[in-house]
């Protein structure tokens, strides 16, 4: 089967399930939120809304290829950034170095990815980036709150650019015998992580008695947790037809890269509650902002992206 024709089935299989989804949560509103009050089944309908747009885009990009996925994340971390960079306090010091963040350092990232040379852009932000920043912003000679204005904008394009820059990297690997379906390891990321974080908050929400971090996320409990990494390993092997892993490497892998992206949650939520904020934007109803949305696939697709490139490429 060709990775169009797989492509095509997964988005079929997704587009029934959101259906049903819909179906369901239009049910559940007549039944017990006639007047728009019970914020279980707000939320839930807002997350199905929001999710119908994220797979429209995603299929869409796809459609355009290599080139249509990375122009989309590269759009998504410009977006992401910029919610991330406008919640931390700046100065006209500061102002240059954030030019060369959004329209510098974000499209060179990018281009690197595109043409495949994963010696640069693997140490592009982490160690270029990260010793001009400060330079960039000492030369303006405005010392106030210098080491926090400099990190946050570093934290930001670590989380925004480069961890996001490894979902289109994947496109670049050279899996023996997995040529030209490299794209369908992206749908098979998006889709456990996304699936596992919203399956964690069902099971929370159903069962959740133990709260992992009551301070940064009471939605958030253990029991939530064991299931939404359950429900990973189970989704990664259902899948496991999408990508080189057995059906057994599968589940250990969605289970290793969801632990990343709920933990990566929690850590995002910490930065939001020390920035005295609930979301990072309202750009998507019921999601908050593109980072909200970026938070789980940030932290997981760099440890997904090394995964594969070291032990199948």
């Amino acid at each position: 089967m060709s990775a169009s024709a797989e492509f095509y089935g997964l988005l079929l299989a997704i587009v029934l399930v959101l259906s049903l989804a819909s179906i369901l949560g239009e049910t559940l509103r007549r039944r017990f939120d006639a007047d728009g009050t019970n914020t279980l089944v707000e939320n839930l309908n807002a997350r199905i809304s929001s999710w119908w747009a994220m797979v429209v885009l995603l299929a869409l990009s796809f459609l355009f290829g290599s080139i249509g996925v990375i122009v989309l994340f590269a759009l998504l971390s410009f977006a992401a950034l910029r919610e991330f960079l406008t919640l931390t306090a700046k100065s006209r010091a500061d102002h240059y170095a954030l030019l060369v963040s959004f329209f510098v350092i974000v499209p060179v990232q990018y281009w690197l990815i595109y043409i495949d040379w994963y010696g640069l852009y693997s140490i592009f932000i982490p160690v270029y980036a990260f010793l001009f920043m400060p330079i960039l912003v000492a030369l303006r000679g405005d010392t106030t709150r210098f080491l926090s204005r400099v990190a946050e904008t570093q934290w930001g394009l670590m989380v925004a650019v480069f961890a996001a820059s490894h979902v289109p990297a994947l496109l670049t690997l050279d899996i023996p015998g997995f040529d030209g379906r490299e794209i369908l390891l992206i749908a098979w990321l998006v889709v456990v992580v996304q699936g596992a974080d919203v399956l964690q908050y069902v099971w929370s929400k159903l069962w959740g008695r133990h709260p992992v971090a009551p301070t940064l996320s009471p939605s958030k409990t253990w029991e939530g947790f064991a299931g939404g990494i359950v429900s990973a390993a189970i989704l990664g092997a259902v899948l496991s037809w999408l990508t080189p892993f057995a059906v057994w490497q599968s589940a250990g892998v969605a289970v290793t890269v969801t632990l990343m992206g709920l933990f990566g949650g929690l850590v995002m939520s910490a930065i939001k509650r020390d920035k005295g904020v609930k979301d990072w934007g309202h750009l998507i109803a019921g999601h908050g902002g593109f980072t909200d949305r970026l938070d789980s696939v940030v932290f997981a697709a760099p440890i997904f992206f090394h995964i594969v490139r070291y032990f199948w490429s």
